[in-house]
Parts: structure tokens; sequence; C-alpha cells
């Protein structure tokens, strides 16, 4: 039934259309030569004329090698016209595409005889819009009702895009990989996707969701790739600008504490000051981007309540107050050594440190009876370091050119806890300590070719990654903590990936055919005392191919239909082999047995621009193998809960998703985003080796689910403007069982001030306290249901300042 449905979405690929529509500014070359000496010919005038009223638009001369080029043309339709004295002008019709920044038109060959040729018309291109079914673009100022929060809440709003658990999702995935300026590093995690809740939004200019990566971009990541763009000025001379941000959260308790513990935060403070420098004189640009986030936290306050077969019911309260510090600075220098070669060399601090006071009372079934309270102090501190310098050589063929670069990643994880197990009988003091550091090194090569309709590109990439980890438990009387899993392991990949693409363009059809392959082969040692675990890894070739076929119906209507197979590499910390007790009783653990996850996507669609608006419909279809998911189990006679990571065999996800935007008057504009798909996960068998073996049977699930955005922007005048932002989340289903419907209201409004030059703003998150995430878990032997009040509505206001 499977195979019928890929064969018959394959038919779709090739019948559907899907519209995007937009202008680009291109740089056109060639070489003008004798059609009889095939000798270049200098000083020749090129001009670019209008197709439709012959109007001169461009215009140059050919050099003494008989090259030209024009930029900054508009794509459209055009007739592109050569004369020299002693020859014949020629004239030759030019369509102009969106794919590629750089068109080589080759050797256009002139006459000494009359050679009048055929013109053709073209149509120019209609208003750029922010959303393609290649890429969506959006400026992070934009959006009035996250300002002054971190990275993740800037992207609550935007279309296409969920949150949950700390993660963003992409079509209700959360397989993302996540990008800074381009690159992969240890502030978001290489992979699996980390610290977006640390990252000022301040510092960001922009961020790009792309939900069909080509061949260029690393194969990991099945649901696409976000890619966060720092601030980064280019004007001549000073400027920059500084600004500063406040706000509160947790503005009222959303239910009470169990009895006898530490209260929770409420009216939590936020700071966020920032500053962006830029100088640029004549060769030479550099740059400096700071901030400082300071936030306190209700980061959780999650209501447990588990149910066993033999009768007994436990109650428990996870708790916990957070205080952030995080410290980012970027710095960087871009020097322009000629018109032919540039240098760039920039470096990242980063330092996050965490302190988490943590609470967890375990009740019995009417509270009459406390079992246990759990209390922790995590001390955390992260430290990145990340120096980056490449290269471009740009050939005497305009768009020509050779990129090569080197990045180096440091990355420390210095991590301790101390708790205090307090039962009815005694009082344990138990600790651990863990210590990782890690050290990526990534070397790129990357060649573009323009060609006469379109461009040719490969390159080459090179990773080396190694983590070393080493966890000590110090255990108290009576501990719970198995201190024997405790010791060393080193985590090494080595990643080297070729790739290679053809962009073929014309008038009506877009193409981009790409194929990556790459080579993985990954060692974890690990402690030979380890009493469950001992060193694993595993290594493959794969192709990673990429298409995208597109048919213009007209200026402004196109389909367009993509296929990619990707892949999800499990990530240090997913297979690593230390349990982890912020949790007394329902414990992470890794499984350095885990294997990637092979995704083979495919999606149809079509958007059509409209004064003032686009529409854009897709639909899509996912397949995961050996999905990497999380599964609880338990220990015979111990009501401890085991989460470890497994792979569980395929599942799949068939949707549609719709983005409709429109200006309807001059005060006011819309963006409406749906999303709905059906989602399957295959009935499958897994077995936890830790502590014990435990095998659990999960059978076939099914639902359809998706969300609902509605933003809201309101222009009251040329200085004050406003937005709301509405998010429904509908209930879903994840292995071993389900997770609840969510909704959430924002608000926001800014002005401008100072002629501009300053801003203000205020906004609100979750303004009907109602975003709370609610867990149907079914094991083998027991249940749990969850409902986690955590911190999400907050006031913000601020300041900034530009000069």
């Amino acid at each position: 039934m499977k195979t019928k449905n890929l064969l018959l979405l394959s038919f779709f690929l090739i019948t559907i259309l899907q519209a995007t529509a937009q202008k680009k500014l291109v740089t056109i070359s060639g070489i003008i030569k004798d059609s009889n000496s095939k000798m270049a010919v200098p000083y020749a005038n090129i001009v670019l004329k209008s197709s439709k009223d012959q109007k001169m638009l461009f215009g140059t001369v050919s050099g003494d090698d008989g090259r030209f080029s024009i930029g900054a043309v508009n794509s459209g339709n055009y007739i592109l016209e050569v004369s020299v004295i002693g020859f014949k002008t020629k004239s030759k019709a030019l369509f102009i595409g969106t794919l590629s920044d750089y068109l080589d038109l080759g050797n256009i060959e002139i006459d000494e005889d009359i050679n009048t040729l055929s013109e053709v018309i073209v149509t120019a291109k209609s208003q750029q819009s922010p959303v393609t079914m290649d890429k969506k673009v959006f400026a992070v100022a934009d959006n009035i009702t996250q300002s002054g929060g971190s990275v993740l809440q800037s992207m609550q709003s935007l279309p296409g895009v969920t949150l949950h658990d700390g993660k963003v999702q992409l079509r209700g995935n959360d397989k993302v990989t996540i990008l800074i300026d381009g690159k992969q590093t240890a502030i978001t995690g290489f992979g699996n996707q980390s610290g977006l809740d640390n990252i000022p939004a301040s510092a960001i200019e922009k961020i790009e969701i792309i939900n069909n990566p080509s061949s260029k971009y690393d194969a990991n990541g099945n649901a696409g790739i976000i890619n966060i763009i720092y601030k980064k000025n280019k004007q001549d001379g000073l400027n920059g600008k500084i600004g500063i941000s406040s706000g509160y959260g947790a503005l009222w308790e959303r239910k009470a504490n169990f009895p006898d513990i530490r209260p929770q935060y409420q009216m939590t403070p936020k700071i966020n000051p920032s500053l962006s420098l830029n100088y640029r004189k004549n060769k030479v640009n550099t740059y400096l981007q700071a901030d400082y986030l300071y936030t306190e936290t209700l980061n959780k306050n999650e209501f447990v309540t588990r149910t066993y077969d033999d009768g007994s019911i436990i109650n428990q309260q996870s708790k916990r107050n957070r205080n952030t510090h995080f410290t980012t600075l970027k710095t960087g220098i871009d020097w322009n050594y000629d018109d032919n070669n540039t240098f760039s060399f920039s470096g990242l601090f980063g330092s996050e440190k965490i302190i988490d006071n943590g609470d967890q009372p375990f009740f019995n079934k009417d509270f009459s009876q406390r079992f246990r309270l759990w209390q922790f102090l995590e001390d955390e501190l992260k430290t990145t370091v990340m120096i980056s310098a490449s290269y471009q050589h740009k050939f005497e063929q305009p768009g020509r050119k050779l990129n090569a670069g080197i990045n180096y990643t440091y990355h420390r994880e210095d991590e301790k806890y101390f708790f205090d197990n307090i039962m009815p009988t005694f009082t344990g003091h138990d600790a651990f300590k863990l210590l990782s550091d890690e050290k990526v090194i990534d070397l790129n090569f990357d060649y573009v070719q323009p060609l006469k309709y379109g461009r040719f590109e490969t390159g080459l990439k090179l990773r080396n990654r190694e983590v070393p980890t080493n966890m000590q438990f110090f255990p108290g009387e009576n501990s719970p903590i198995d201190a024997n899993a405790g010791g060393w392991a080193t985590y090494k990949e080595i990643i080297p990936a070729l790739y290679g693409s053809y962009i073929y363009e014309t008038e009506k059809i877009e193409a981009e055919l790409g194929l990556r392959y790459e080579y993985v082969d990954l060692k974890y040692n690990v402690n030979p005392d380890h009493p469950t675990y001992k060193s694993n890894g595993y290594n493959y070739t794969e192709p990673f191919p990429s298409v995208k076929l597109g048919y213009k119906i007209n200026d402004k209507n196109k389909i367009t239909a993509f296929y990619n197979r990707r892949v999800d590499r499990p990530n240090e910390v997913d297979i690593r082999i230390f349990p982890k007790y912020d949790d007394a009783e329902i414990i992470k653990v890794g499984n350095p047995a885990l294997r990637p996850q092979f995704t083979s996507a495919f999606e149809i669609g079509y958007k059509t621009d409209f004064d003032k608006g686009y529409f854009l419909g897709s639909f899509y279809y996912r397949v995961i193998n050996d999905a990497i998911t999380r599964i609880a189990t338990t220990v015979p006679g111990s009501p401890l809960i085991y989460n470890v990571f497994q792979n569980a065999k395929e599942s799949s996800s068939f949707g549609t998703e719709l983005v409709y935007a429109t200006e309807l008057s001059s005060w006011y504009s819309f963006n409406l985003n749906a999303n709905i798909y059906k989602n399957t996960i295959d009935a499958f068998t897994v077995t936890n080796l830790y502590p014990v073996p435990s095998t659990y049977n999960g059978d076939l699930q099914e639902i359809t689910s998706g969300n609902l955005k509605w933003n809201s922007t309101f222009q009251f005048n040329k200085t004050l403007s406003g937005q709301v932002a509405m998010v429904y989340l509908a209930p879903d289903i994840i292995p071993q069982g389900k997770i609840g419907s969510r909704f959430s209201t924002d608000l926001g409004i800014k002005k401008t001030v100072q002629k501009g030059k300053g801003e203000i703003f205020l906004n609100a998150t979750d303004i009907f306290n109602t975003l709370v995430i609610k867990r149907e878990i079914q094991g083998e032997e027991f249940s749990y249901t969850s409902k986690d009040y955590y911190e999400t509505q907050v006031i913000r206001f601020g300041y900034s300042y530009k000069f």
C-alpha cells in the first residue's frame, strides 16, 4: 500500500504546479567576438533594452579582452544589443530568471554583414515576497509581539513554525538543523538543536526557514533548516545601534504547589542590553555585536500522575526555578584585498550560566503520605568559542567564484548537581559532576560556474568532531543514584562530504538537480566498567539526492515539485551513557546503540501573487525509517521509569500547508497559516537495556493533527504600529502516547521616535494564560498523565537608538 502511495505521489510531483514570483537582481556577463576570426572585440557597446518599449535600461563597454558585465538587472525578458564600428548591430533575446545571481552568456559573435535576429517578448516580475517554496525570510524587527525575548520566542509566530519543549518544530517535526550565519555551532547544536531560548533576539537581523534544502547543505535535519543571521552592517563610516529591554514573567501563580516545598518563581525579571557597531572605510569593514540576557524563569512546573497495573498511584510535581546569564560577543573583519579577492575573519564567544533550584515531591493517591522530597541545585556553565576564516576569489567571468573556509569550535559544558533526598526516616545528600569538552573543525570548498541558462555548483566539506565526557557520581546515604553508571566516554566522528548541483532556468521552466555523497565514521568509546553499555559506533556511505522542478504559468503563478533524502544522526547527548537525575523517578538515559534515521520527503505546491498579498498551498509527504524517539519502561519491583532513546522503525506524515497574506487597507494587514497533517507511527518493538533489559511493544498509532496561526499587523500612523498573534496547536501523537492541544495569544505595540532613529516597544505573550503542555503516556505496566504550567506569560518593554 505504501509503495502505491509513493508511486501516486511521484506522479503528482510531475503533474502538479507550484508558484512563486519575485524580483531578483542579477549580473550578466559574456565575451564579444568576431564571428570570422574568433578574436575578442574590445570597446563594443552593449545595451540592455526593455522588450516592451525598446527603452534602453542598462549599458556598458567591453574590455580589452572583449569581456563585459552588467550588474543589478531585474529578472525579466530583455533585448541585448551589441554594436561597434566596423560591425553590424546584433540583437539577442534575453531572459533573466530568479534562480541565479549570475548569468554567463558565453561568446557573443558579431558579423560584418547585417543580420537581424528575432526578438522574444518578456514580462517583468512582480514585487518580492518573503515567502516562497524554497525559502522563507523574516526580519526579526518585524515581530513586535516577541521583541526583547529570545530567538526561540521570536520564531513562535512565524508561518510553519511551532515550539515544543524548548525546540523549534517545522510541520510538527523537531528534527531541524539550526545554523548561525550559515554554519553549525555548539551554541545551537551540531545536529539536534539546543540553546535557542538563550540567544537574545536583539542580536539577530533575520531568520531564514528552508523546508527543502538543496544538496549544498549538510544532509542532517529531515524537517528542514533554520538559518539565524546575526546583525552586520556595511554602511560607510561608523554606525550602530544600542538598546535595552526589560520585562516580567510568571505574573501570577497558575497552579499551586504541592505541600511543603519552596515557592515557585513569580514576577520574574528579564533584562537585555545590546550593542551593535560597524565601521567601514575603503576596503575594510569591521563589526561588533554584543548582547547580554539575564532572566529569571519558572522553567518547569509539571504535575504528573503515575498509575501502575498493581493499583498503586504516585502524584509528583517537578518545579524548576531558573536563573540564566547569557553573554554573546560576535566580531569580525572583511577585507576586500582587490576586486577579485576577499578575506573574512570572525569570532564568536558565548557564555551561558544557569542556576536551577528544583523541587520534586512524591505523594500517594490522596496526598496523605509523602514518599520522597527530591530537591536539587544545578550549577551549569557552558562556554563556546568559534573562530572562522574564509576566502573568496572572483574570476574574470562575473559570477564564477571559489570559496574556501575553515571553522573551529570549542564548547565546554561544566555541570554540577547537588541533591537532597528527603525520605520519611532519613535525609541523604547526593551529587554528580559532568565535564564535557567539544572540539569541532569544519573545512569547506565551494565553486560556482555561471552558465547561459543557470549555473553549476560543486564543493566538498570535511568535519572532524571529538567530544570527551566525564561523569562523576557522589552518592549519599541510601542513594537512588546508580554510581556505577558514571565514568568516561569519548565521542568521535569524521564526516567528509561531496556535492554537486545543476540549476537550469528558462522563461517557463526551472530545474535544480543535486546530489550529496556523505561518509560518516562514528566511534563511541565508553568506560569498560560500565554495568550496561559497551563501546559502540557505526559508519555509512550514503547518497542524498535533491530535486526541484518548477513551471511558471505566468508572472504571478508557478508550480513546483520537490524531492530530497536526508538523515538525522544521533547527537552526542542522545547516546550519552550516563543517567540524568533532574527527575528522581522518571530518569533520562542515552543509548550508544542508537542509529541514524533516514527520511525521504516529497512536496508539491502552488503559489500566486496578487496586489498586496500572496497565497501559497502545498502538499507534502515524509516517511522516516528508524525514527529516533524516547521509550519509557520500568524495572520489575520498582516504580522508577527509565526514558531511553531508541529507533522505533517507521513513521510518516502526509499533510498540507496553506499561507495567505494580504493588506486589506493602509492600516491593516494579516497572514493566516494552516498546517494539517496525518501522523502515523507504525507498530514497533524495542528493548531498553538500562538498567536491566525491558521490552516495549508499541501498537500502530494514527491521528490527524495540525496547527493554525493568525498574525495581524496594524499601522495606526507613520510612527505607531501594533501586532496580534494567535496560535492553536491540535492534539498529536508521540510514541507511547499523545500530547494535548495548546493555544496562546500575543500582543505588541511599537513606536518610532527621534525622527526614526529611536524605537520603543511594549508587548505581552500568552495574555490569557492558556498555554499548557498536556501529555498521556502508556507503558507496558504503567501509564501517566502530565500537565506543565511553565512560564508563558511575559510582559516586555524596551528602547533602542540607531546612530
